[in-house]
């Protein structure tokens, strides 16, 4: 499913013909978010790698390519709707109001998760999951949650609740997801399944992993799904939009391939120049999904201020990410011993005070030291 072309021009595939409606219903001020989003993102995301080159942060997983699959879904799913990212979702963690920093905190190793999911302003947004493949698990079994109490499919579409999982097709090949595939036609989960194919996992081409697309791992498990093009944001966002609200209607999970690229390394302890060309790179940058959704844009009569403005909220945003960054405090030894149970538990207050201890062991053998100089 397509609605622009690799230039920008409006040429729906017969696939986006149903959906089509949903994209007739986005105002200038909507698509022109979807641009924002796109620009402000990679701006983000190379400010980041360069901090993990400079001895900032231990890792970085770049999404640059990607963004026209994580904003378009994103930006469909409604409030109430709880997000489960992979690791490399930073967009759709911004968008849904989690601080870009609070990713940054994560990857700089200072945080244990990075930010509170159950806090409201984190815009229901569980944490990122670097076991490839577990958040599918987890997605699936909050899915059944909604079932049981309740909370999806009563035709009240601003109170029922959906799930949309995000993974990539390395993930795809985990067997965690398949069961949580089984899980979810089982139970007839309120859940959209959202594959991003950026044809790598790791070294590994997507060609090697199935020699189908993989959409049509879906229909194998009775989920009507759709492969759409991942860097056209209007065809994520239409078919997104569509899944969820067939999904928390009580239609059941839904799965969604899009097809996408990853234009940087898989993460910044990657070389991908010893696994791909520079020609496959170069077809792919013309697809470009920020150059694709400019040229509509401006096809549409968009002034110049908009791109400008969008440029210069790109670049605050990051030199504020790398000035937070820099700024940010070691952190507290002891916090490894939060969040363990949900309740006090006597074994982790055991290794609490078995710690604090220790270390009250150098101080005393300082001022041994000291007073017997």
């Amino acid at each position: 499913m397509r609605v622009l072309d690799a230039d920008g021009a409006f040429a729906p595939s017969p696939a986006a013909e149903e959906f089509l409606p949903l994209i007739d219903a986005l105002t200038d001020a909507e698509l022109e978010q979807f641009y924002r989003d796109m620009v402000v993102i990679r701006a983000i995301d190379t400010q980041a790698t360069n901090l993990q080159r400079q001895g900032q942060l231990a890792l970085w997983p770049p999404s640059r390519g990607q963004e026209a699959a994580q904003v378009g879904s994103a930006r469909a799913a409604r409030p109430q709707d709880t997000l489960f990212p992979s690791y490399r979702e930073h967009v759709v963690a911004r968008i849904r109001g989690v601080d870009p920093v609070d990713i940054i905190r994560l990857m700089r190793g200072v945080s244990h998760g990075g930010w509170n999911p159950t806090d409201p302003k984190n815009g229901n947004t569980r944490l990122y999951t670097l076991v490839l493949g577990s958040q599918v698990l987890h997605a699936t079994g909050f899915a059944m949650g909604l079932v049981f109490d309740g909370k999806c499919g009563t035709g009240d579409p601003d109170r029922d609740e959906a799930v949309m999982v995000y993974y990539g097709d390395g993930a795809s090949s985990q067997g965690d997801v398949h069961e949580a595939m089984v899980f979810a036609a089982s139970y007839r989960t309120p859940e959209v399944f959202f594959l991003q194919n950026n044809h790598w996992a790791i070294s590994v081409p997507v060609t090697t992993q199935s020699p189908v697309p993989l959409v049509q791992r879906g229909p194998g498990y009775g989920m009507p799904s759709m492969r759409v093009d991942g860097n056209d944001v209007l065809a994520s966002y239409a078919v997104t939009r569509h899944a969820l609200e067939g999904a928390r209607s009580g239609g059941g999970p839904r799965a969604i391939e899009a097809v996408t690229y990853r234009m940087g390394a898989h993460t910044t302890s990657d070389d991908p120049t010893k696994y791909r060309g520079d020609a496959e790179e170069a077809e792919w940058a013309r697809r470009d999904p920020i150059t694709r959704m400019r040229a509509y844009l401006e096809s549409r009569g968009a002034a110049s201020a908009l791109f400008e403005d969008a440029e210069a909220e790109a670049a605050s945003a990051a030199e504020d990410l790398r000035a937070r960054t820099v700024a940010l405090p070691p952190p507290d030894p002891a916090m490894v011993f939060e969040h363990i149970y949900s309740e006090p538990h006597p074994l982790v207050e055991e290794q609490r005070a078995w710690r604090a201890q220790y270390e009250a062991s150098f101080d005393a053998d300082a001022a041994t030291e000291g007073g017997r100089a």
